[in-house]
């Protein structure tokens, strides 16, 4: 018997639409493997429509007061929280994370970020106005950009909606955003909820592939694009962005060092650590897989990492016992394996390395170590379950080899060394440095990288920053 797959729908202009040509995805739930719901692909008659709608939507949402743009987005907040249930299972199917650790480690964040941008909205702040030529007065006007074109993630594809969203309007753009195409379920109810709250036009959402994203990218309509997600796709993005010089927003992959001193606390650092790695499936652009250990405790460090991997479960969302659900797709799945399959006759893998079941994307969390700074899996981003141990002689290697990849979002650093605490953080070429933890953000924090992995702030004054744009105003007194 075939089971009917749930319909879902594109957000525009205020109503829910299938795309044009009619042309749907299916969309697989990665903890059972199976398709449960038929999402649109949307073509350029979609992308114009919501570009349409959301450039009508424009001047009215920008003339809006702070005050009124606060007061919406607080209703939004609210109305998250009122529909939490709603959201933790529309993105446990869209993920398989487990339903637990969505509702305590993203729906509280997520509720807050928007709360923070909300008080952001009020904060529109320009230098202070005088005269700096004689007769003249000059005043600086901070204002929003426009429609922005987002794409989201299929790692969190809640929470980086809303870190797009909320700091866009709450600076007064308007907003059309698509969601992975593996994972439009909790955008499209996203949409439900903030539909009764927003003028239509305001906020909408296209669901749809890569295609999709680049029609949206290169429609001549948004002033701004902005993406999470790899760095190929951030590359095109700024390559298609360029061809009419809109401004882009980029946070792409992450490969963080994670550089444990022979001072540290082995025990805790042990379990604050792969809890950072294993955290998501790894699958996250921050996530603490590249551990570099002091030799004189690297023995000690790897066995007690190795227990901890075998120690940590992942299993079905309704499980509460488990720190992770599967890989997104069963691409991932396919990228991840390649890794180890691939792994030098110099690398040891101490635990894991290896498919969990046969039905959904599981992967065992996995340590490998005696691994080489040019190896594959050092230099490149797995996005899943492992952990790489290097072994590092003295703080200069260390920083050497923290530096020495393409990425360069987080890192972290483990002693009880103040001095050298201070002196890693400042040589590493990283956008964030944990101190004796690893993965903790906050709303009132800027979150972006260096180097490939892209450039913006997310999250932070600095990211609502990021959707303004600064025009000088100056008049002649003599008028």
């Amino acid at each position: 018997m075939t089971t009917e797959l749930r319909r879902l729908r594109n957000y525009i202009n205020g109503e829910f639409r299938d795309a044009a040509d009619g042309r749907t995805i299916e969309v697989v739930n990665p903890a059972t493997g199976d398709a449960y719901a038929a999402s649109p692909l949307s073509g350029q008659a979609d992308v114009d429509a919501a570009m349409d709608a959301a450039a009508a939507a424009f001047p009215g949402w920008r003339d809006t007061t702070p005050a009124e743009r606060q007061k919406v987005l607080l209703k939004i907040a609210d109305a998250f929280e009122e529909r939490a249930e709603d959201l933790i299972a529309a993105e446990s199917e869209n993920t398989g994370k487990p339903l637990e650790l969505t509702r305590t480690e993203e729906i509280p964040p997520m509720v807050d970020q928007i709360r923070f941008f909300a008080g952001a909205a009020r904060m529109l702040e320009g230098r202070s106005a005088g005269e700096y030529m004689e007769g003249f007065t000059s005043i600086v006007r901070r204002e929003p950009v426009g429609v922005c074109a987002q794409v989201a993630p299929w790692n969190y594809p809640m929470m980086m909606a809303v870190w797009k969203f909320a700091p866009a309007l709450a600076a007064g753009n308007t907003v059309v955003i698509k969601p992975s195409d593996t994972t439009p379920a909790s955008t499209v109810l996203i949409a439900e909820i903030i539909g009764s709250i927003v003028p239509k036009g305001v906020f909408n959402v296209l669901c749809g592939d890569r295609e999709t994203g680049r029609a949206m990218v290169e429609h001549p309509t948004p002033a701004m694009a902005s993406i999470t997600g790899s760095v190929r796709a951030g590359m095109q993005v700024a390559e298609s962005a360029a061809k009419d010089v809109k401004r882009v927003h980029l946070e792409l992959g992450g490969k963080a060092p994670v550089v444990v001193f022979e001072d540290t606390d082995i025990p805790k650092a042990v379990e604050d650590i792969s809890v950072a790695g294993y955290f998501n499936a790894g699958q996250d652009c921050t996530a603490a897989t590249r551990v570099l250990v002091h030799e004189s405790i690297h023995d000690e460090f790897v066995a007690a990492l190795a227990k901890a991997a075998k120690d940590t479960k992942t299993g079905a969302p309704d499980d509460e016992d488990v720190l992770y659900g599967p890989l997104n797709n069963a691409n991932q799945l396919a990228q991840v394996s390649g890794f180890i399959d691939r792994l030098p006759a110099h690398a040891k893998v101490e635990a894991g390395g290896h498919r969990v079941g046969d039905k959904g994307y599981f992967y065992a969390a996995t340590v490998v170590s005696g691994l080489k700074q040019d190896d594959e899996i050092i230099q490149n981003e797995v996005f899943g379950p492992v952990i790489t141990v290097q072994s590092f002689a003295d703080e200069a290697q260390a920083l050497a080899w923290a530096n020495g990849v393409e990425f360069a979002l987080a890192s972290s650093v483990w002693t009880k060394d103040h001095g050298r605490a201070m002196r890693m953080s400042k040589a590493l070429d990283f956008g964030c440095v944990w101190i004796n933890t690893h993965i903790p953000l906050v709303a009132e924090m800027p979150h972006g990288g260096f180097k490939k992995s892209g450039y913006g702030k997310d999250l932070s004054a600095y990211g609502f920053d990021d959707y303004t744009r600064i025009k000088h105003v100056m008049t002649s007194l003599d008028a």
